[in-house]
């Protein structure tokens, strides 16, 4: 029944049901106890009256005491059994409404401690079963935030350690004369320092992306002058590879509204991904196009491609697709992670496509138009 629904999904609607519960069974419990203790004590009390009755006239007001007297036992008798019976199914109902609530309190105590793997049972679905299914959607969060927070602090161990040792290393040949002080020598000690600081810079701004603290200086810009001037700044490295390098635009693109320095640093993130992972003789296109009220940018390449399993994570600090090349291409691996929040900041989407490893990949984000 359509009533019977509504109680179940409200807990309102269950506190009221207790109260009338309450009264149905006190008042049930206060007539069957008159029905069953008015008899003896009616007849007891008109025992002593026939009894008094013998004594004259002048026994009237004992009579009376003695009916009064009667009365007021049935009376209390059924007060107090109606109270008992009231009790206890007050006790039942409240146990049963502050139960899921202890849970949840025991269990955050348990969280707040740092066992975040504590999940409560969600027993009804009303708004305690509500309470539940965000507790733990809220527990859950916690987890996987502690876990990234662990995995970010081995990360960035050891991306610290790969150029740390390599400057030891180099300091230490130096040191002991196994090296010469050439200028080739003192340029790996730089590369690798220019490395860290790159390091650092990334999770600085990661840091501040994260925090929603990055300012935009939005402005109606042509997104084909951005694309042409990204690929410009980076077509000696692709031509350097061999890797081809080309642009694709649609016709009357409307201008975005965006800050250009930043989708700049969104577009060279992706177009150095693009550059890492395709192979000498392959191909990036950079697209632009109209989807609906947004402008779409995609950078397409003919590299390595990405299996299905990765694609939900590519976008993750420090996750790499090709586990063997993790630190040998010099990127920090987080310029994907904050691409997606500059993008996000800019209230635009951002997400990944490959038809799986071998066939290449596609990045693609779109931007608002200018108003």
């Amino acid at each position: 029944m359509k009533w019977l629904s509504i109680i179940r999904r409200s807990l309102g609607g269950k506190i009221l049901l207790s109260y009338l519960v309450i009264i149905v069974v006190a008042f049930v419990v206060l007539a069957t106890a008159a029905n069953f203790h008015t008899g003896p004590a009616i007849d007891r009390h008109i025992a002593e009256m026939e009894a008094a009755l013998r004594g004259g006239p002048q026994q009237a007001p004992d009579l009376l005491d003695s009916f009064h007297q009667a009365v007021n036992e049935v009376i209390l008798v059924a007060i107090l059994a109606g109270s008992v019976a009231a009790v206890a199914v007050s006790a039942f109902t409240s146990r049963r409404i502050t139960r899921p609530l202890r849970a949840i309190s025991e269990a955050s105590q348990r969280i707040a401690g740092g066992d975040y793997h504590q999940r409560v049972p969600v027993v009804s679905e009303d708004e305690l079963g509500d309470l539940a299914m965000s507790f733990n959607r809220m527990a859950e969060a916690l987890e996987q935030t502690e876990q990234r927070r662990l995995e970010l602090i081995g990360n960035v161990a050891h991306e610290l350690r790969t150029p740390l040792s390599s400057i030891r290393s180099t300091l230490e040949a130096l040191t002991d004369g196994v090296v010469a002080p050439e200028a080739a020598t003192f340029l790996s000690v730089q590369r690798e320092t220019a490395r860290l600081q790159r390091l650092v810079q990334d999770l600085e701004e990661l840091s501040r992306a994260e925090a929603g603290q990055i300012p935009l200086k939005r402005q109606a810009v042509a997104i084909d002058e951005l694309i042409e001037a990204a690929l410009e700044r980076l077509r000696p490295q692709f031509g350097d590879k061999g890797v081809s390098l080309r642009s694709v635009t649609g016709a009357d693109l409307p201008a975005v509204w965006v800050d250009p320095g930043r989708i700049m640093q969104v577009l060279l993130n992706l177009l150095g991904n693009a550059l890492q992972y395709t192979p000498p003789g392959g191909d990036v296109i950079v697209q632009s196009s109209q989807q609906q009220d947004r402008v779409l940018v995609a950078v397409k390449d003919s590299g390595v491609g990405i299996a299905e399993r990765d694609l939900p994570h590519v976008f993750e600090r420090f996750y790499r697709v090709d586990k063997s090349r993790s630190r040998a291409g010099g990127g920090s691996g987080i310029g994907l992670t904050i691409s997606k929040h500059l993008v996000e900041a800019h209230g635009g989407r951002i997400w990944a496509q490959s038809p799986g490893p071998g066939q290449g990949s596609s990045f693609c984000f779109t931007l608002p138009p200018a108003p």
